[in-house]
């Protein structure tokens, strides 16, 4: 019989209704959600996130254009009902915030600034709604968040630079999409990495980046969960399963409530995989 995980992971079907034909489709969260099944998880089912929530992140005014279906790039399709989608979630990531759980939705939602592009990014990255953004700002407590993404959350950046309440860490590929991330400022400290650097070097700047920030400037830990820097995947650093077991045992020992929100990764073997091993790291070390 499977052990029983202690990190719920909020899950609805719904999110897997559109985009088929994208990169950022919903096979990468229909396979890694057989896995984590297989593994024993707990799924737990969200509710779409109030308006009032997503107005503490983004403008009104980009609301409605996204409600219109007038938010589209050459990476972002204005696909029917995004709004709801999105706002889907949103509300997954604020119910993983209340549980210490896993938000396994999609759309992401780092690149999404607080008018859409953020910070001079010529697409919003597949995102529409910054996720992690509503529910750090939802639960309205200080935060760390941890942006594992290959990718640098350029939007979450620019809705928490000079936030007294939180810390932005991010540790991202560059140069590489959406160009920003290169050096730190103010609360958003920021670690560019080479092309597949590989997991030493990945946890060794990890654990210097954490050594940075004290532990009483902040009470919960939102990551940024994406896995496109697994060997491979589109903003490769070369990391193994292997090291995302590290990442879960260093986000572990942080002793703080954790809550997770699922951003990039296009391999879905991969992210149930990689998933798997992070919660399990976790929990070893929590």
């Amino acid at each position: 019989m499977l052990e029983a995980m202690k990190t719920k992971i909020v899950f609805s079907e719904k999110c897997l209704s559109y985009g088929s034909w994208h990169i950022e489709s919903p096979e990468r969260v229909r396979r890694a959600y057989e896995i984590l099944k297989e593994k024993g998880y707990e799924f737990i089912t969200p509710e779409p996130a109030a308006e009032e929530d997503l107005l503490k992140v983004h403008s009104r005014e980009y609301l409605q254009k996204l409600k219109k279906g007038l938010v589209e790039d050459v990476d972002t399709p204005a696909y029917e009902n995004i709004y709801e989608y999105a706002r889907l979630a949103a509300g997954a990531a604020i119910l993983a915030a209340k549980v210490n759980g896993f938000s396994f939705m999609r759309p992401p939602g780092h690149h999404a600034g607080i008018k859409g592009a953020a910070l001079g990014a010529y697409t919003l990255g597949f995102c529409y709604i910054n996720n992690v953004a509503v529910a750090v700002r939802h639960l309205g407590k200080p935060a760390l968040i941890l942006d594992i993404d290959g990718h640098h959350g350029n939007g979450t950046q620019e809705i928490f630079l000079g936030d007294k309440n939180v810390v932005y860490v991010s540790l991202h590929r560059y140069p590489h999409y959406p160009g920003t991330g290169y050096t730190s400022e103010k609360n958003c400290l920021n670690y560019p990495l080479p092309a597949n650097c590989g997991d030493e070097l990945y946890i060794k700047t990890l654990k210097e980046a954490l050594t940075r920030i004290s532990a009483e400037k902040f009470e919960v830990v939102a990551v940024s969960a994406g896995f496109d820097a697994h060997a491979g995947d589109l903003a490769s650093l070369g990391l193994t399963e292997k090291c995302y077991r590290e990442i879960g045992k260093i986000i572990g020992a942080l002793k703080k409530p954790t809550f997770f929100v699922l951003e990039g990764g296009y391999s879905g073997e991969n992210i149930g995989k990689d998933i798997d091993q992070m919660l399990k790291g976790l929990e070893e070390r929590s």
